[in-house]
């Protein structure tokens, strides 16, 4: 009797076990569980491939070098969704297109600077709205007004600092005319697009 109840009592302890390891094995083999693992291991895959393939078209438009872009490229498809977090970390903060627009943004800015700028009409040398001679060549650029003694234009018929008449006889049209055209043609040469430098094998 003992030993029948022994026998029992083990019986009894590992069936539970073995029905668990029968349901899991029939869940493992089943055909609804294949599938969903080969579903899940495609997705995963092309997440990875697609995640590469971001890594690849954002460096190109990050970063001018061929050579960096393809290792970033083989660090997003080594790493599988670690190589993006990487790339993510160390690339540029701006694109190539934005860095071009900047660029231009300056010059243009640098180049309406030059173009609001005066030049001597002799020398052309950089001059100042207030000057009356060329600090550099001593033309005289303006006249002073007889009553402030402000830098008065040529063209000028009333002085704008005191209201004063500049007398006609002091207006010389023709000069007044040729210093302009002179100066306009010094802000016409400077180009509105910055244009390639000429090498010596060119010229």
């Amino acid at each position: 009797m003992p030993v029948e109840a022994a026998g029992i009592f083990s019986a009894v302890l590992e069936f539970p076990l073995n029905s668990s390891v029968t349901t899991l094995h029939d869940l493992f083999q089943s055909t609804g569980f294949v599938v969903a693992r080969n579903v899940a291991i495609c997705f995963a895959v092309v997440f990875w491939l697609g995640l590469a393939l971001w890594v690849n078209r954002d460096a190109r438009r990050r970063i001018g070098d061929p050579i960096l872009v393809f290792f970033a490229t083989l660090v997003g498809l080594v790493l599988p969704y670690i190589g993006p977090v990487v790339y993510l970390v160390f690339r540029p903060a701006e694109t190539l297109d934005d860095v071009r627009s900047r660029r231009v943004e300056l010059e243009a800015l640098e180049q309406h600077l030059a173009r609001s700028r005066q030049a001597c009409p002799v020398c052309r040398s950089w001059i100042e709205p207030d000057y009356i001679a060329c600090p550099v060549c001593a033309t005289m650029l303006r006249q002073p007004c007889a009553t402030c003694n402000a830098p008065v234009e040529p063209l000028w018929q009333v002085c704008p600092y005191c209201a004063s008449a500049i007398a006609p006889s002091a207006v010389d049209l023709d000069a007044a005319l040729t210093a302009e055209a002179k100066t306009i043609t010094l802000v016409d040469d400077i180009p509105l697009v910055p244009q390639p430098e000429t090498r010596a094998a060119d010229a």
